[in-house]
């Protein structure tokens, strides 16, 4: 794939703040108060994660997303761009408020609460051939907070695919567990779907992970499933490879290791490197991202994630 384009990767999706309650002393209750011993108002959304730090692994990447003309969204594009993100096709609306997320976390398990705002607002017909043209890959997530994007989903990567990009996708949880994704329409025009292990399931409406894959197969996309502590299984033209987790001596919080997994896929894929590979230099990339607070303080370079995996699995050895 040439690198005659203005970037290696257009990413279309989420971007709202996070703010993160961790160390709590237990899960909210209904008519009760708890305690947080640490706080963080960070950047987030699946896609926004994604988008800084294959940005920081060295592809060159714009965002398209849509944020209020607020505190929120000025807080937003000031960290955008100080992660190296193009932001010039992010679209602000005086008429909207920048989403948020509140995020739990009682040592290794999480609970989230999302308030969408703005980004429930961004539509296909937003996205230019002009923008488009601009990349050589395209890239979303979250797209059940996303009901004007996910609607227009099918459209949108076969216009891609028209114009030589590759794509790629990862759905994220459905809050309402509708599961409604026209997945035989996208499919055919999707390269990379990463979804994890139980959302894959959902999606394909199936019991178990061999029957999902198994009502799938027929289609050339490569799925990658990410499954926690368990690895991450690939599965392209029938072919199966699995690898074990990544190595990590002490996680801080797992926020953004999902999109992180991506990034490091996806920026090995554009880099030409074998699916092998990707996949390996994907699980890396989610485990040295759960060694910071947030999604993205993890991951600082390339260079930095094989520096610090090796020393993860050097200690763990």
């Amino acid at each position: 794939m040439g690198k005659d384009k203005t970037f290696d990767v257009l990413v279309v999706g989420d971007l709202n703040v996070d703010l993160i309650m961790n160390k709590i002393n237990k899960m909210p209750q209904i008519g009760e108060e708890q305690r947080a011993d640490e706080m963080d108002l960070v950047m987030g959304g699946s896609t926004a994660i994604f988008a800084c730090n294959i940005a920081k692994l060295g592809s060159r990447t714009e965002f398209m997303s849509k944020l209020g003309d607020d505190s929120f969204g000025k807080f937003l594009l000031k960290e955008m761009e100080s992660h190296n993100v193009g932001i010039k096709s992010i679209i602000t609306d005086p008429s909207l408020r920048t989403g948020a997320t509140i995020i739990f976390i009682l040592n290794n398990d999480r609970m989230m609460v999302t308030y969408p705002g703005s980004m429930e607002h961004l539509a296909m017909n937003e996205i230019s051939d002009d923008i488009l043209g601009s990349a050589r890959h395209i890239h979303t997530s979250a797209i059940f907070f996303q009901p004007l994007l996910k609607d227009g989903l099918a459209e949108l990567f076969k216009r891609a695919k028209k114009m030589g990009l590759t794509t790629s996708m990862d759905t994220q949880w459905d809050p309402e567990e509708v599961w409604d994704l026209d997945l035989k329409n996208v499919l055919p025009n999707l390269d990379f779907f990463l979804p994890n292990e139980d959302e894959f399931i959902r999606l394909a409406g199936q019991p178990d992970l061999e029957s999902a894959l198994k009502s799938l197969e027929h289609h050339n996309t490569c799925f990658v499933i990410k499954r926690g502590a368990k690895g991450a299984l690939m599965v392209h033209h029938k072919k199966r490879t699995e690898i074990t987790a990544a190595p990590i001596t002490k996680i801080v919080d797992t926020i953004g290791a999902g999109d992180s997994f991506n990034a490091g896929f996806i920026h090995a894929y554009l880099n030409g490197k074998e699916l092998e590979t990707c996949l390996e230099e994907g699980n890396r990339t989610a485990a040295v991202s759960t060694t910071a607070a947030g999604g993205v303080d993890g991951i600082i370079s390339y260079e930095q994630v094989a520096e610090k995996a090796a020393e993860m699995r050097r200690l763990r050895n």
